[in-house]
């Protein structure tokens, strides 16, 4: 028996995902953001180092509320990345891998970047 033909176009705003294949859509974007994040912290780092001034001048950067939103959402991709690393990391040991325990993980690393979000926000307050 043949199979249905493969549907030619797909809404991926209709289809529902796992919550399994959501955080790893998610472990894909931060990583790639991460990517994107990286040599713009370098050069701040750089910045930093190379004068008193320079550095003065990146504090007062960093003191706009737009920057440190920034930085907030750059470790909360940083945090979601390293969670789903370890996630990875223990299902490819052969840990977690039936259905209800890989479940129960990834929403365990959505609780873990909701409480890391509000961790930051509250320090931001601060």
């Amino acid at each position: 028996m043949l199979s249905p033909p493969a549907p030619k176009y797909l809404n991926l705003i209709k289809i529902r995902l796992s919550i399994m294949a959501f955080v790893s859509i998610l472990h894909r974007i931060s990583g790639f953001l991460w990517i994107l994040i990286l040599p713009i912290g370098l050069y701040v780092l750089e910045l930093s180092l190379r004068s008193e001034s320079d550095f003065r001048a990146l504090q007062q950067f960093f003191e706009y509320k737009s920057v440190s939103l920034f930085i907030i959402l750059a470790l909360l991709f940083f945090i979601h990345h390293f969670l789903m690393g370890i996630r990875f990391l223990l299902l490819d040991m052969q840990i977690g891998l039936e259905l209800a325990s890989a479940r129960n993980s990834a929403r365990l690393v959505l609780l873990l970047d909701i409480l890391a979000l509000l961790l930051l926000i509250g320090a931001w307050w601060l």
